[in-house]
């Protein structure tokens, strides 16, 4: 598959039954609806709660994702700080039908430059599908090193970044250091200002929750044609009144969507405590979706 004919890829929760097993009928109708929308499927990233699954559980919600051969390509997250499990992590994925991994700037031992630059080249010298970087600082606890980058850029497994640092301006300076290579944002309310720097796409959490819409919300900020940044901000920014995703989750389930809102410890349901904005939010984006489908 042509990967950048996917200007949008969901980051995909993973739903769980209230006794913390994978909800797989309920993952299946979430695949559906990213398909029918035209998204990539981002599977087992920070969304998906990746971290806080075991390797068992991880090899499972894959393999039933590749075994419902969705339209839509595949790209994995690898991630943690413990560079023989990664190791074996995508050893066991490169026999798998995917198409591309998602590997995040090490965690929790702020590794430096050349750090940094020794475990991607690790990593990706492992590998033989495309691979995209992710700065996530917030969560990481470290920036991903500009100098690493100019260095990867080259490499032959290189595809791109997921920017989620939350600033246009250092978005661009990734864009730089890789040589113009593609830069996705990683922050669904900041798309706009990201495609005036450059940006070529988005890594959502929020076409979760709304995939036909958000599909359309990146296709209007990459023609030029959108003009509703305030209010497609502020129902991204309700997605994360409590740490992502259990405001998604919370509202997939409001609507049945998915069966249960179960998070996997540490994260709980009952840290998010008010449904009103998330409602909100969700009725001002269908209302905008549907003006602009009955301009079309």
């Amino acid at each position: 598959m042509q990967l950048n004919n996917y200007p949008l890829w969901t980051a995909l929760i993973t739903p769980f039954k209230p006794g913390l097993s994978v909800d797989f009928d309920s993952l299946k109708n979430i695949i559906k609806e990213q398909d029918d929308a035209g998204n990539g499927h981002l599977v087992l990233g920070s969304t998906g709660e990746a971290l806080n699954i075991d390797l068992e559980t991880r090899k499972s919600i894959v393999e039933f994702v590749i075994g419902l051969s969705p339209k839509s390509p595949i790209m994995v997250g690898v991630g943690g700080h413990q560079l023989s499990d990664q190791v074996e992590w995508i050893k066991w994925l490169e026999t798998k039908k995917i198409d591309a991994y998602l590997m995040v700037t090490p965690i929790y031992s702020k590794p430096g430059d050349e750090g940094q630059y020794l475990w991607f080249k690790t990593l990706m010298d492992k590998v033989s599908r495309p691979v995209m970087l992710y700065n996530v600082p917030s969560r990481a606890g470290k920036e991903l090193s500009f100098s690493a980058v100019k260095k990867l850029a080259s490499h032959k497994n290189y595809w791109g970044i997921k920017e989620a640092s939350g600033s246009a301006k250092i978005m661009k300076k990734y864009l730089d250091a890789s040589g113009g290579k593609p830069v996705y944002c990683g922050d669904d309310g900041l798309l706009f200002d990201f495609v005036q720097n450059g940006s070529c796409g988005l890594i959502s959490v929020a076409s979760n929750t709304w995939p036909s819409e958000t599909h359309l919300y990146v296709k209007q900020c990459l023609n030029k044609t959108f003009d509703a940044k305030e209010m497609w901000a502020k129902a991204a920014n309700s997605l994360f009144i409590a740490s992502n995703p259990i405001p998604a989750k919370a509202l997939l389930c409001h609507e049945k969507r998915i069966a249960h809102d179960t998070m996997m410890p540490p994260l709980y349901r009952g840290d998010l405590t008010n449904m009103n904005l998330l409602v909100q939010s969700t009725a001002n984006i269908r209302s905008w979706y549907k003006d602009q489908k009955n301009k079309d």
